[in-house]
């Protein structure tokens, strides 16, 4: 299990490049399909301070990222195994920079408790 970028998807340019030598921090561009009528994904991408961490806006869209978008980059930056989460903070802790942008969260250390999957509903496996 393993926090990983897209190196081939990383912002190479611009007041947002980073290169490789900044490890798993920089900025990323999922692009959309046209089959889909998707749009791209714009990440930003961090490990520090015992997090690992994502942002997730949509590119040239004034709208949240999906459920569907934010399955893709968590598959796309963590293995299938890794349980990752959006956190809702107590209200008096909120930073909003970004009206449209979501977050996933996974510590470092240590794994992030879940609730027996029978309280969501019924599996279909």
């Amino acid at each position: 299990m393993s926090f990983h970028v897209l190196e081939d998807r990383r912002i190479l340019n611009g007041p947002l490049a980073s290169d490789a030598s900044g490890g798993n921090n920089g900025a990323f561009v999922l692009p959309g399909s046209m089959a889909k009528r998707r749009a791209g994904l714009f990440i930003i991408a961090s490990d520090g301070k015992g997090w690992e961490h994502v942002s997730v806006s949509v590119c040239g869209e004034k709208r949240c990222p999906t459920w569907e978008e934010m399955c893709r980059v968590k598959e796309s930056f963590w293995d299938a195994g890794d349980c990752v989460m959006q956190l809702h903070p107590p209200q008096s802790e909120y930073v909003n920079d970004h009206p449209f942008c979501l977050h996933l969260w996974r510590p470092v250390h240590g794994k992030i408790p879940q609730p027996d999957s029978s309280l969501v509903g019924i599996s279909r496996k």
